[in-house]
């Protein structure tokens, strides 16, 4: 990696799960960091690590003015915009008109960016972009390519899962727009089933980890199980997030993903194998969104454009997560179905 010693980044939504990890990481670095966050899902916990050494803002980003954006983000070289309404597919197919304000949240940050000369935005965007009827088959091996959602190309169709995929998708053109007429430089880098210590129970991995650390008998699994997913530790999506920032300017999109897929219920007997613990029973809930039915993408781009592979396995990130969750989780003896929709 290049050198951030002294340099001036903010990261918006740096309280949060990904944020929290990417803050760490850029201290580290020695950069000068500034973190934006409203506490919706954030927390100032996360930071414990990075607390004495950043600058906190409190601010919600959806209703800002625009000298307290241009302030916000005066003097500053890199933004790493990861501030939204997001969840996992439960919270996201429950609450579509929360994730639609992050059109108007990414617009501001575009806009503050550009009014206070931003050298350079890293956008989180999602593989909630790409077109469902291309991951609609279980046991496909079609790995998602960048260009089967393509924001540079407008005359042609586009399709996006749900609300939140649509709206991650039209601020990737927010952002190319913002080139286009302002010469805002960049990259949005698509994450893909993001998993690791500090996410909430919203989120798949943590969902199946806390139940399973809760002894949940008849175990629950949402759907029937076979849905296949990419997982991506953390700390790849951290290392994947910084190169990005160091080596495009153009807001080529880059998928950040492992390009393998496991079933679910392959997932939940790793995590139960690793706990030492096993259900009686699983319980199938068809009732309950599952998304897209198989889901990978290809990082053939994040090799060549910014030489980034993952480096963890899905087995080494399960333990890993799974530590931090025994160490910071209060077992209750219960599943609350609230905590899978809710941010606590």
């Amino acid at each position: 990696m290049t050198s951030w010693t002294d340099k001036h980044v903010v990261v918006t939504g740096g309280a949060s799960f990904i944020g929290s990890h990417l803050v760490d990481k850029l201290v580290t670095l020695g950069a000068d960091v500034t973190v934006v966050d409203n506490l919706s899902s954030g927390k100032k916990e996360n930071l414990e690590q990075s607390w004495d050494k950043i600058k906190f803002i409190k601010k919600d980003l959806e209703y800002i003015l625009k000298d307290d954006l241009k302030e916000l983000f005066r003097d500053q070289e890199v933004v790493f915009h990861l501030a939204a309404v997001h969840g996992g597919r439960g919270y996201i197919a429950t609450h579509p008109a929360d994730v639609s304000s992050n059109f108007a949240i990414d617009h501001h940050v575009f806009e503050g960016c550009v009014s206070s000369n931003v050298d350079k935005i890293i956008f989180a965007s999602t593989a909630c972009v790409y077109p469902t009827n291309l991951q609609a088959e279980i046991g496909s091996d079609y790995k998602l390519r960048e260009e089967d959602s393509n924001p540079f190309d407008l005359d042609k169709y586009m399709s996006a899962d749900i609300e939140y995929g649509w709206g991650k998708l039209m601020s990737e053109m927010q952002m190319i727009s913002f080139n286009k007429q302002y010469g805002l430089q960049g990259c949005p880098v698509r994450f893909v089933t993001a998993y690791g210590p500090r996410e909430n129970e919203t989120h798949a991995i943590i969902a199946l980890i806390y139940k399973a650390v809760e002894r949940m008998d008849p175990y629950v699994i949402w759907g029937d199980g076979n849905q296949e997913r990419d997982f991506t530790y953390v700390e790849d999506i951290v290392e994947g997030s910084i190169l990005a920032a160091e080596r495009v300017s153009d807001c080529t999109p880059v998928n950040l993903g492992t390009g393998k897929r496991y079933k679910i219920i392959d997932v939940v007997e790793m995590i139960c194998k690793i706990i030492n613990w096993h259900p009686a029973q699983f319980k199938f809930d068809t009732s309950k969104p599952v998304g897209a039915l198989s889901r990978a993408l290809d990082n053939s781009r994040a090799r060549d454009r910014i030489s980034w592979t993952p480096r963890f396995s899905l087995e080494e990130g399960l333990r890993k997560t799974i530590q931090w969750y025994l160490t910071t989780h209060k077992i209750e003896g219960k599943v609350t179905e609230r905590t899978l929709l809710e941010h606590s």
